[in-house]
């Protein structure tokens, strides 16, 4: 008898189409055990908080949507510990290579590393295996915003960011194999210019989310939070880009943000 027979075409068919639904599953149940001892957060200045404005250290940065996101999990895990590595300016570059311009500025951070942001990700990851999770990830604006200002050379530009940020989350991946990993979703910020740039920027959340689901990550859909159908100026309501053209949220956008991270995160409500 020849065993191998038995995966035949049509079997091989339905186990491939069962790993898949495995793995599937697998992604969609990680929220569902509850946030463990520490949650991370990585990213840029949306991570850290900033909003124009706003002088002083880190504890004056405390009502970013990391923020708020680790308070809603601590009534699920009351002894939560944050960290956050968030640092204005970062891109997937800089992430990856380190050079942060906020630390060359010789600003604070809330939680200090040296090096690349990336590299002392891991390190927390290894030093507190099985501990971590969520994890946060906020990177793109660096890279790309504005998109209209690429012109013909966006699709390239999107597509080598996305190459970049691949490459980061499946070393997280790596280093946390059953962590919860939530990434932030594209939104369109270029208001004057929607109908222009709305191919752009919807191209963009798109590849973050595929490179998200690659790495079994879900991803914080913003488009529905600054850019609902129908609406197009609340991207005005919820950052300071129609006030003072900077496209950071304020304290109602950053409310939105941590209620779409939770939604994402599959974690279940408190009774």
């Amino acid at each position: 008898m020849k065993i191998r027979r038995v995966f035949g075409p049509a079997m091989a068919s339905l186990f491939a189409v069962a790993v898949v639904l495995t793995l599937a599953g697998t992604a969609a149940g990680l929220g569902q055990k509850g946030p463990q001892s520490y949650y991370l957060a990585l990213g840029d200045s949306i991570a850290y908080g900033i909003q124009p404005g706003k002088g002083g250290g880190p504890p004056t940065f405390d009502t970013g949507y990391v923020d708020l996101f680790a308070a809603r999990l601590r009534k699920l895990s009351p002894k939560l510990t944050l960290v956050n590595y968030g640092c204005p300016g970062e891109s997937t570059v800089t992430f990856a290579r380190g050079g942060c311009p906020w630390l060359r500025e010789g600003q604070k951070l809330h939680d200090p590393f040296h090096g690349a942001q990336l590299k002392a990700a891991l390190s927390f990851l290894r030093a507190h295996k099985g501990q971590v999770s969520p994890i946060t990830l906020t990177l793109w604006g660096n890279d790309l915003a504005p998109l209209s200002a690429r012109g013909k050379g966006a699709p390239k530009a999107i597509a080598s960011f996305a190459s970049r940020f691949d490459s980061i989350l499946e070393q997280l991946r790596s280093a946390a194999p059953t962590a919860e990993i939530i990434v932030t979703g594209a939104w369109n910020p270029e208001v004057g210019q929607f109908k222009k740039t709305e191919p752009l920027y919807r191209s963009l959340d798109a590849a973050i989310a595929r490179t998200a689901a690659a790495s079994r990550a879900r991803v914080a859909k913003m488009y529905a939070v600054y850019n609902p159908p129908g609406n197009v100026r609340r991207v005005c309501a919820l950052t300071y880009i129609c006030a003072m053209g900077d496209p950071h949220p304020n304290d109602a956008g950053y409310r939105a943000m941590a209620d779409a991270f939770f939604a994402a995160s599959g974690y279940p409500r408190r009774p």
